[in-house]
């Protein structure tokens, strides 16, 4: 069951700057819209990983595709993604519907004969933006995807290494020690901390935790993580700026702050008006072509985003480092090409992914042996015969042993 808004804000025992905090900076339609979107229940979405399954696969429960990702695909309910093998596999991704907007922009700024060698993910746990960039990016491009806090690092690592791809680096460090290190990334996606407001039908705490002061804060924040990470972008590169706020403070007024102070041009994006995406929501000032995500205009939580663009001043004679010192955190090897492949059960991959031994058939190979559901590879075994010891990594097992098992595709 969802309460109105103003309901909401009392039982939760915000403060009222919330409602006045909007109205003074906002036009009054643009205020009811975000009230009542906020009042609605979320959606659901997941993005196909196409690397490894046919871009018109089609889920169970599936209710259209995201507008502006081809990939994405909205789903009438959530179902329990965990009991899903596939998932584990990397065939797809849990993605917020409106974060998959980034498919859309990197689409029109990647140059069409490529080019692109380097590009960042700066705060990028638990995956889903690098798993993005990484399924758009041309091969050869490096994706540096970064966490400075250790744990998210670690989840960060293990989504990428199920996502699959070699020319991937999961870095734990903060912008300025990324800074001091590289200095030519083509691309930088920067989905900074911020006060969440876009996530409060979905996070409770983040109404509990909202004030005037803690957006000030956060606004703050962000632009020193911007202004450390700008010298590691390269001449005409873009920085991809992004929150899941709706304030001016974190966003219209942030982008304003890094054009003047760090010298950006403001890029636009093509977008279709039928998508529901706003614009510069303040009432007064110039307006930037900067793109909001408001729920209830939007099938998608709250998002703001920005692409700026490093002008050209004449940079030159910068090398680029042969090593870096940068902590890169190794990921688990689940693919093995020389090993013999052997297809599981939808009860055995379970099995598999709670690290429980397995019984191969009698004509597979003794040694290590890749275990797949569906042709989709979950991880290895090494088969001793008469049962196959589990490597599936221990920090990534299924701790629940009451899971039922299911399925969003059924594959050919």
């Amino acid at each position: 069951m969802y309460f109105p808004l103003f309901l909401y804000l009392c039982t939760m025992n915000l403060p009222k700057d919330f409602e006045h905090f909007f109205r003074e900076c906002w036009r009054e339609d643009d205020v009811q819209t975000l009230v009542q979107g906020l009042d609605s229940a979320p959606s659901v979405s997941i993005r196909l990983n196409t690397k490894r399954m046919p871009i018109d696969a089609e889920p169970k429960g599936a209710d259209g595709h995201v507008p502006w990702c081809p990939e994405g695909i909205y789903l009438k309910e959530r179902p329990v993604f965990t009991a899903d093998p596939l998932l584990h596999a990397g065939a797809y991704y849990v993605q917020e519907a409106s974060s998959m907007f980034l498919a859309h922009v990197v689409r029109q700024l990647l140059p069409p004969e490529g080019g692109w060698e380097r590009v960042l993910d700066l705060c990028a746990a638990p995956g889903g933006k690098s798993t993005l960039l990484r399924s758009l990016l041309p091969d050869e491009c490096q994706l540096f995807s970064n966490e400075p806090i250790r744990a998210r690092a670690q989840v960060l690592a293990e989504n990428l290494a199920k996502w699959g791809h070699p020319n991937v680096q999961v870095t734990q460090a903060y912008a300025e020690e990324i800074a001091q290190q590289i200095s030519d990334f083509d691309m930088i996606v920067a989905d900074v901390p911020c006060s969440g407001e876009g996530m409060m039908r979905k996070e409770p705490e983040v109404i509990r935790q909202w004030s005037p002061s803690f957006v000030a804060d956060c606004a703050a924040l962000q632009r020193s993580i911007v202004a450390d990470i700008w010298p590691a972008l390269c001449p005409n590169g873009y920085l991809v700026y992004s929150t899941c706020t709706f304030n001016p403070l974190e966003d219209e007024e942030n982008v304003e702050w890094i054009a003047k102070e760090l010298g950006a041009e403001v890029i636009s994006v093509s977008v279709d008006p039928t998508w529901g995406i706003s614009g510069d929501l303040r009432k007064a000032g110039p307006s930037l072509p900067v793109y909001h995500f408001l729920p209830g205009k939007v099938r998608g939580e709250g998002l703001f985003l920005a692409v700026l663009k490093k002008r050209d001043n004449h940079e030159i004679g910068r090398k680029r480092p042969k090593r870096f010192s940068l902590p890169v955190l190794p990921m688990n090897q689940l693919d093995d090409p020389e090993a013999c492949r052997v297809d599981l059960s939808l009860s055995d991959a379970l099995r598999y992914l709670q690290r429980e031994a397995l019984v191969l058939p009698p004509e597979t190979p003794r040694g290590i042996v890749q275990v797949c559901y569906q042709g989709q590879r979950l991880g290895l075994v090494k088969n001793l015969g008469t049962r196959a010891n589990n490597l599936y990594p221990k920090e990534w097992r299924i701790r629940s042993g009451y899971i039922v098992p299911q399925t969003l595709f059924t594959l050919e």
